[in-house]
């Protein structure tokens, strides 16, 4: 008589078996790559706080997006800074702006990329907050009209997709009604509807000159405690509007992936966030961790919690990891 056990290592034997039961798969298509324009020209200067991230002058951007092209990574998230900025974050919706050039310069050039706009006025504004500030007090209502605004310049630019990370309540509403008003009816939205208060953004606020000059955004981002909220957030974006929802940070939060993957049936994101690529990229760079292994099982995790795609500033080098095997 045999040992009557479950012998689940048959399906480990080798590499080829192990490939062929394989449940959860990365693609380069999964990927969209963000990046930082700056005003000015002949710019290429690496973010220290993020390594192999740089501030790109718009002159630099085209051989950007040919190397993203190159690789097979189908869409990108602009993020402009722009050397200007006021209480009302003016740059974010004028349409001479470094984000509306740089979106216009990349749909005449790289028709075939999806061009993903970030809206939002932190970058823009002189105080960091992401809205309209008054007595210290960050106004919704009055913040809706502008981010509007930035969602419409944004679509006439030519942005395929219009990704509002800024958390007032009602901003999908708000950016659906303008768009549409606009005659930007199929414009999507990918909402950042599920974004908390976390630690790691760090060096996003280094690379993009937004950090909040006084107090923090514990108002109206969420609170890293709470889960059920989640859904409420998801949901509302939903009934708003928003046809993507993306969770972010991603690597702390994926329960809250799988959570909103179970409720939700449209495309889930994850924002793998500045902070969750500084930490690998320093570790690396001491020799502690390699960094090719851990960046596919981190991302591949992603995928597994249940996200559709993966915002990565570690898209270029995936991409290149995935033609080489």
């Amino acid at each position: 008589m045999g040992n009557y056990f479950n012998r689940h290592r048959r399906l480990r034997t080798n590499a080829s078996m192990r490939a062929l039961v394989r449940e959860t798969y990365l693609h380069a298509e999964d990927l969209i790559y963000p990046f930082f324009v700056v005003e000015g020209e002949n710019k290429k200067e690496e973010i220290a706080s993020m390594p192999g991230v740089y501030q790109l002058s718009l002159d630099n951007v085209h051989k950007e997006m040919e190397e993203v092209v190159r690789l097979g990574i189908k869409s990108v998230i602009v993020f402009g800074v722009p050397n200007e900025k006021d209480e009302k974050g003016s740059q974010a919706y004028c349409d001479t702006g470094i984000t509306q050039r740089t979106i216009s310069q990349i749909k005449e050039s790289f028709p075939e990329l999806v061009v993903i706009a970030d809206t939002c006025l932190c970058q823009y504004t002189n105080h960091g907050h992401c809205g309209v500030v008054e007595n210290g007090q960050v106004l919704n209502d009055e913040s809706l009209e502008l981010l509007a605004r930035t969602a419409v310049s944004q679509a006439k630019a030519g942005a395929d997709i219009i990704a509002p990370s800024n958390m007032m309540d009602g901003f999908v509403s708000a950016i659906r009604h303008g768009l549409d008003e606009a005659g930007f009816i199929d414009v999507p939205i990918m909402s950042y509807a599920v974004k908390y208060a976390s630690a790691y953004y760090g060096p996003f606020r280094d690379a993009a000159h937004s950090s909040p000059q006084f107090g923090d955004r514990k108002t109206y981002q969420m609170d890293p405690a709470n889960r059920e909220e989640a859904l409420r957030e998801a949901q509302s974006d939903l009934e708003e509007g928003a046809d993507f929802l993306i969770v972010k940070p991603a690597l702390a939060y994926l329960d809250i992936i799988r959570d909103v993957k179970n409720n939700f049936n449209v495309p889930i994101v994850a924002y793998n966030v500045s902070g969750e690529y500084s930490m690998i990229k320093a570790a690396a760079q001491n020799g502690w961790v390699d960094e090719k292994a851990i960046v596919m099982e981190t991302l591949i995790g992603m995928k597994r919690a249940g996200v559709d795609l993966i915002l990565t500033y570690h898209a270029k080098d995936v991409a290149r990891w995935l033609k080489e095997d």
